[in-house]
């Protein structure tokens, strides 16, 4: 299995953790991934109220790579954002022949075209259609066993284009959590919506739709998802979301739960980056503690400021 991987600006910024553990579980199941030469922003949810042109010839441009400089093979994009620009590209613009024409066109001033053959992926849709759960539980070696899971999708990744699974009851993580030896926590905001870029214009907004999250995750030992915002927004304002009658709880990314049961220790899934992840965490982690409550003091808050200056940082909003 070859793909044309990219990362996008998130994974090499705000979640380089996710980017380290993509590429450390991807090649465990046998996949190579190649970074697309000279890939640039897909625009997020900053290029369309500017410019619908731009939001698509963005994506459009690195599509055209692939296509051009390697053979078209199937492009695997981690992040939800950044998959659903590139996707879009394929759904509205080819066949659009006024719309492909007008990319084209902005294509053409860098020497490119885009006709259109290259596939997007998501990292969900390779690892449950092309590498499948059994092999993924084969690969398992310190098995998740007691701990509680609660499968975090948003909204990207299925809205408007479900491709691969169902919008209105998202399943793809239960088979690969399952596979991991976790316990999979029915809830029913794990297709809710995070608040997105709205954290930054309004924030009360965002709040409250993170606090209902967090607080229906009750019970869970951790949350995973595969978005890069909505692990920042979960994560990053949880102090805040507290206040609202939210309870903490650990945001990973399902990359780094899967190198964990792989084997791979707390350095190599980069644990460090995340900000919910304290000493008792790693404990837990470690010595699969799941139903010991963790001492009092052992946890890590976090502060409204510490929240305020990294949200400065993120760059996919």
């Amino acid at each position: 299995m070859k793909y044309a991987y990219y990362p996008g600006c998130s994974l090499t910024e705000s979640a380089v953790e996710f980017d380290v553990s993509t590429r450390a579980v991807m090649g465990f199941l046998g996949a190579e991934l190649e970074e697309i030469p000279d890939w640039t922003c897909c625009g997020a949810s900053a290029a369309e109220p500017v410019s619908k042109l731009m939001n698509y010839a963005l994506p459009g441009r690195n599509l055209a790579i692939v296509e051009k400089e390697m053979d078209g093979i199937d492009v695997l994009a981690p992040c939800s954002a950044c998959y659903l620009n590139l996707l879009k590209v394929n759904r509205e613009v080819v066949g659009d022949r006024r719309l492909h024409g007008k990319v084209n066109e902005v294509l053409a001033a860098s020497g490119m075209v885009y006709a259109g053959s290259v596939k997007v992926r998501h990292i969900l849709d390779v690892l449950i259609n092309d590498v499948g759960a059994k092999i993924i539980a084969q690969h398992v070696t310190d098995n998740l066993e007691g701990m509680k899971i609660a499968p975090y999708y948003g909204c990207q990744i299925l809205r408007p284009y479900p491709v691969f699974d169902d919008p209105g009851k998202p399943s793809s993580m239960t088979g690969i959590l399952e596979g991991l030896g976790a316990e999979v926590l029915e809830w029913d905001h794990a297709n809710k919506c995070c608040g997105a870029s709205l954290m930054m214009g309004h924030r009360e907004v965002a709040l409250k739709s993170v606090a209902a999250i967090l607080a229906d995750a009750e019970g869970a030992d951790a949350i995973v998802t595969v978005c890069p915002l909505c692990q920042m927004n979960l994560e990053a304002y949880q102090s805040q979301a507290r206040k609202l009658g939210a309870k903490p709880v650990p945001i990973l990314y399902l990359t780094q739960l899967m190198g964990l049961a792989f084997g791979l220790n707390a350095e190599a899934v980069q644990l460090d980056k995340n900000l919910t992840v304290s000493a008792g965490v790693k404990r837990n982690i470690v010595n699969k503690g799941w139903s010991r409550p963790e001492p009092s003091g052992g946890g890590q808050e976090i502060s409204d400021n510490s929240a305020e200056n990294l949200s400065k940082g993120v760059r996919h909003v």
